[in-house]
């Protein structure tokens, strides 16, 4: 896990080459795929920052 500054620790997962070969070609459906991934993937977290090979969520559950 990371952490933000004085924030709570993320949780990092990463997602797949089509959907990163996105990131320079159409960053704004990047985003969408990104978000709806992990709106699947983990429900409950949120998409924080995006970083090769890393996808940064926190954990909104609580």
């Amino acid at each position: 896990m990371s952490q933000l500054e004085g924030g709570s620790p993320l949780t990092r997962s990463g997602v797949g080459k089509r959907i990163w070969d996105l990131f320079e070609t159409d960053p704004v459906q990047f985003k969408k795929e990104v978000i709806a991934y992990f709106a699947t993937a983990y429900p409950g977290f949120t998409v924080v920052r995006a970083k090769y090979p890393d996808i940064y969520l926190r954990d909104d559950r609580r």
